[in-house]
């Protein structure tokens, strides 16, 4: 970690008088970044020193954060759209014109909401087509006090997760690997429900009158999706944050749905809470979850892959990563090992651009 410390110390130093960059040369220092899993609060301080040499478009911080770049670096990289906002197109990227990604044509509006029709069908009856199973939930639960996105793993939780006649019940089995005989209710510190249903219908109920619009395509765990923006008022919001079980506020929120090409399927779900009061205790809250393909005696089901929720309470950051594994179908001889894997790689989860079409001349 000092090591860590010492070269991002040495890089910022360096470039202390705010080095030029081009728009390719910023999305391969931040991919880097990213992959090298640096600070979000140290690449933003050095994005803010950066000059740009090209026009900075949302549409690539966008994609950035598709990729995994941090809420703060983004928010650093989005000053630059307006300084940049006169200067000259980026040159073209010989890497992506090599790239053999075809590039899609926007859905027109008409398409756009017979996806978003689709989507919601299927959506609103998920529950209804799930199998009874169990499976092992295990989530890693992180914290950093100073709120630099410099995590340290708190605990590691596993949990048997039944769902059985579309109700799902948790029961904790152990906590950094030692037996536990706790409800999941009284386990303390973050948690997270609604996994299995709960997320996605609550954005597409008709109650909900969430408003969708189109962001970009783009390619997960190898298919490609539309990507959706929607928004959820703070009156039709269902989403509650809780402090320690004592004080509850329900946020509106906004987020992105991942729609598959060719089935209208959710392949990732993410929210963000918006206008939280002052003064509750928790000041940010956000959530992802991934859902893929999974065969169960013999059948696959859409279910949830991995989940990522993140909170701030004044300076102190929580981050949960909770992946689950090992389904099986329901019933009396359904046996599953409470060996605590390996954590999935990023990759897994990654989210990889595709470029739009070239203009029309």
């Amino acid at each position: 970690m000092r090591t860590l410390l010492a070269l991002l110390l040495a890089v910022t130093l360096a470039f202390a008088q705010g080095p030029k960059m081009t728009i390719g040369q910023l999305r391969t220092f931040l991919r880097s970044s990213i992959q090298l899993k640096h600070p979000d609060k140290q690449v933003a301080d050095y994005i803010r020193k950066i000059t740009l040499t090209e026009r900075l478009l949302e549409r690539d911080i966008e994609e950035l954060i598709g990729e995994g770049l941090g809420p703060r670096s983004a928010e650093a990289l989005r000053i630059h759209v307006a300084a940049t906002a006169e200067m000259a197109k980026p040159a073209a990227d010989p890497a992506a014109a090599r790239s053999e990604e075809p590039s899609l044509a926007i859905p027109s509006e008409e398409q756009q909401r017979k996806i978003i029709s689709e989507v919601r069908e299927i959506a609103l009856n998920y529950t209804q087509r799930l199998p009874d199973f169990i499976c092992l939930q295990v989530t890693r639960r992180y914290y950093d006090p100073a709120g630099l996105d410099m995590f340290r793993l708190a605990d590691t939780v596993a949990a048997r997760l039944s769902y059985f006649e579309q109700k799902e019940d948790y029961k904790v089995v152990s906590i950094n690997n030692q037996y536990a005989d706790v409800s999941y209710d009284r386990l303390g510190g973050a948690t997270s429900s609604g996994e299995f249903g709960t997320m996605l219908k609550e954005v597409f109920a008709k109650e909900t009158q969430a408003q969708f619009w189109w962001e970009r395509w783009a390619r997960l765990r190898g298919r490609v999706v539309h990507v959706f923006g929607y928004r959820v008022a703070q009156p039709r919001s269902k989403w509650s944050i809780s402090w320690q079980r004592e004080l509850v506020h329900t946020p509106g929120y906004k987020g992105l749905i991942y729609v598959d090409r060719d089935m209208p399927v959710v392949l990732r779900i993410t929210l963000e809470a918006e206008g939280i009061p002052p003064a509750f205790p928790i000041q940010e809250a956000r959530n992802m979850l991934d859902y893929d393909y999974i065969d169960i005696s013999g059948q696959d089901f859409l279910l949830p892959l991995r989940s990522e929720m993140r909170m701030r309470e004044g300076r102190l950051l929580v981050r949960n990563l909770t992946e689950f594994r090992s389904y099986r179908k329901f019933g009396a001889d359904a046996v599953i090992t409470f060996d605590i894997p390996d954590e999935l790689p990023d990759e897994a989860t990654a989210e990889q651009s595709i470029k739009p079409p070239p203009p029309k001349k």
